[in-house]
């Protein structure tokens, strides 16, 4: 096993197992997981998926998640850690977008077994540009972080393309059009825009009556859209209260709370815990599709 680490937003590991043994389990934004050789079965909350060579994954913040490895298997694990968004005052780097990138992948990621690529001219990117950071890891050492910041940059963009190619954001619903696609995608990516989540905005956005608009959204997602809208901001507070050194003010701010009591008790209200208790834990609530 090697483990490259230290001083980057990320640790990365190449092992090679015939066997899998469970590793420990930090809340972090997620690892990106490519199979360089081998085949068998990935496994998250006992849902299957047979992967192979060229197969790229997405490993939740969950205990729950394994390989039942049928040939020895090549694994490279890039894991996104919060040392970035602490401590990184050295880079020349917007830490904002980068963090609202990350915090859009983890949010959105249906945290469901399967491929997260859905196009191959980008599983041929994600492939090289993984092959130049670990080279420039191994030989360069500090001398390569703001290359490897840029590289890192251009992952999480590719991601959250095809992220964006993916079911619904999460969401399981049958029979679905192609406009509540459209609406989930557009709830996602202006989420920190209370003024284009209203009503009467989105109606305009899709052509719809205001009147409507509820109706629908309920109808295909099943759940009330004032309610998934909440429960959406509430997992990003989740990632900013346990990755970031955001301060609650900032928080409720940027996401549309009235105020810090705001905030509190509405994250009391949906998760069952307070603030403080949550961060005690240190565990996702809302962000966790299950548990096994």
């Amino acid at each position: 096993m090697e483990v490259l680490e230290a001083y980057k937003p990320f640790e990365i590991q190449e092992l090679k197992l015939s066997d899998w043994r469970q590793r420990p389990v930090k809340n972090n934004f997620f690892e990106l997981v490519l199979i360089q050789e081998g085949n068998g079965v990935q496994c998250i909350n006992y849902n299957e998926y047979p992967y192979s060579k060229n197969s790229i994954f997405l490993l939740p913040p969950l205990k729950c998640h394994s390989f039942n490895i049928a040939d020895t298997t090549n694994f490279v694990f890039l894991k996104f850690t919060d040392s970035f968004f602490k401590n990184s005052n050295r880079l020349s780097v917007d830490r904002n977008v980068w963090f609202k990138e990350a915090s859009y992948i983890l949010s959105n990621y249906n945290q469901l077994p399967g491929d997260i690529i859905q196009d191959e001219l980008d599983r041929n990117h994600l492939f090289g540009l993984v092959q130049i950071i670990l080279q420039e890891s191994r030989n360069y050492g500090n001398d390569s972080v703001s290359l490897i910041t840029s590289l890192m940059t251009s992952v999480l963009e590719i991601l959250i393309r095809n992220i964006k190619k993916t079911t619904l954001l999460g969401n399981t619903i049958e029979n679905k059009d192609e406009r509540i696609t459209r609406i989930l995608s557009y709830i996602a990516e202006n989420i920190d825009q209370p003024e284009r989540l209203k009503i009467g905005h989105l109606a305009e956005v899709f052509s719809m009556s205001p009147t409507y608009v509820s109706e629908y959204f309920r109808k295909q997602v099943q759940i009330p859209l004032r309610e998934y809208i909440i429960k959406a901001k509430l997992k990003l507070v989740e990632i900013r209260l346990l990755n970031s050194d955001y301060t609650l003010t900032e928080i409720a701010d940027d996401l549309g709370f009235t105020d810090v009591s705001h905030l509190s008790k509405t994250f009391k209200k949906y998760t069952g815990s307070s603030i403080r208790e949550f961060k005690q834990q240190g565990e996702y609530l809302l962000l966790k599709r299950n548990v096994c």
